[in-house]
């Protein structure tokens, strides 16, 4: 199956795949909300940003590159400010996923702080209880037992569990940023 999603892409001569991107304009490239900004703050176009991720995600570990063809002409100068918004935005994207991560971390951390508090609390009871058992300190003391489970159980799901996607995503737009990038154009395919 690997083989064959692999097959929808060119390879460069150094066996790098190639995402290839094609667009009217550079323009076109980025969202129409923020038009007059400058391209290194524009916001790439959703669409553009999706495909890059999927594309890079089926592509796995292997090296890649990203084309772009235009069917008007680029100049050097857009050609850098397109490869700086690229990079810019997926290290934008790495970052909020940086501080995702850094906030799932701290949730996990302060509720198996929580988690282990109340299972001492719980055997500290269940130890002074001694010979005053009664209905009500024993369901006590178990109820706490099972409030301590459940918050350790819950730090260490939300670590173990949620912590993998979060740091392939962040590694992802990592190698986005860094990938090369190369500029054709029809117009000047044509002269």
């Amino acid at each position: 199956m690997k083989k064959q999603i692999l097959d929808r892409y060119t390879l460069t001569r150094d066996n790098e795949f190639i995402i290839d991107i094609a667009a009217g304009k550079v323009e076109d490239l980025f969202n129409d909300f923020d038009k007059y900004a400058p391209y290194r703050k524009k916001e790439l176009d959703q669409d553009l940003v999706d495909y890059i991720i999927d594309s890079v995600r089926e592509i796995g570990k292997e090296d890649f590159v990203i084309q772009f063809r235009f069917t008007s002409n680029v100049d050097e100068r857009l050609e850098s400010r397109v490869r700086e918004s690229v990079q810019n935005y997926f290290l934008y994207l790495k970052d909020l996923k940086l501080r995702v991560l850094s906030g799932m971390t701290r949730t996990s951390l302060i509720l198996f702080s929580i988690g282990v508090l109340i299972l001492f609390l719980s055997v500290w009871i269940n130890q002074k209880a001694e010979g005053f058992e009664t209905v009500f300190t024993h369901v006590f003391a178990e109820g706490l037992t099972v409030a301590a489970w459940v918050s350790l159980w819950n730090a260490l799901a939300t670590f173990l569990i949620n912590w993998a996607p979060h740091h392939r995503q962040i590694k992802r737009f990592e190698r986005i940023s860094r990938a090369p990038m190369y500029f054709h154009s029809d117009a000047q395919e044509r002269q």
